[in-house]
């Protein structure tokens, strides 16, 4: 799915059905959590709790936060663990094969949550990436699945941006994303401060629970 996004990105890529799973069970384990500290009893009660907190975490990272999202300099491709910065002049073509795929100057750059769900269509990219099956036809926007018409704006964007290259080194992570500091024409990959927080705190919460228990 894609939303137009506040400020300077236009437009954010993501997958609806993993978000909703993400933020319905983040719900649920919110709910276990209060009713664990207010029935629960024992040193136990801080265990599950980890555990409880873990897995949100966990569905957070691998689920709620992967997108792709464009912005002036380049797309942000955004996956569990990692982040990377494509500059727009980097950019070489995006398709679908079993996931949202963007050809830069120095590979391929995959994005995680952006899939390719039918598997008969999976099927068809992989003979079209072979070299079994000539392409598609143009189709119309309206009539492609979700992932294809993803694929085709992100094209779009990045031929538009081309067309109007922003001058200068990026200096502002609220600009382009962490992963664009310091980039000029080549994809920038980077581990998120994000993750990174997130993941020592799920570790430490864990220890001290095992500790206790």
């Amino acid at each position: 799915m894609s939303r137009p996004a506040a400020g300077a990105n236009p437009t954010v890529h993501y997958s609806l059905s993993s978000r909703v799973l993400a933020a319905g069970w983040i719900v649920i384990a919110v709910l276990l959590l209060a009713d664990l500290f207010i029935r629960g009893q024992g040193t136990e009660v801080w265990l599950y709790g980890a555990v409880l907190v873990a897995s949100a975490a966990l569905v957070y990272l691998v689920w709620l936060r992967p997108r792709i999202v464009v912005t002036e300099r380049g797309m942000r491709v955004i996956n569990p663990l990692r982040e990377t910065f494509v500059p727009w002049a980097a950019v070489r073509w995006v398709d679908v094969v079993d996931v949202l795929r963007v050809h830069t100057t120095d590979g391929i750059v995959r994005s995680w949550p952006l899939r390719e769900t039918k598997r008969s269509r999976v099927r068809d990219n992989m003979r079209r990436e072979g070299g079994f099956m000539d392409g598609p036809d143009e189709e119309d926007p309206r009539e492609m699945r979700p992932m294809d018409r993803a694929a085709l704006q992100l094209r779009q964007d990045a031929e538009r941006h081309k067309a109007r290259p922003l001058s200068g080194p990026i200096r502002d992570i609220d600009e382009a994303g962490p992963a664009a500091l310091g980039a000029e024409d080549r994809p920038q990959t980077m581990v998120s401060v994000e993750v990174i927080v997130i993941a020592g705190a799920v570790a430490a919460l864990v220890v001290a629970a095992f500790l206790l228990a």
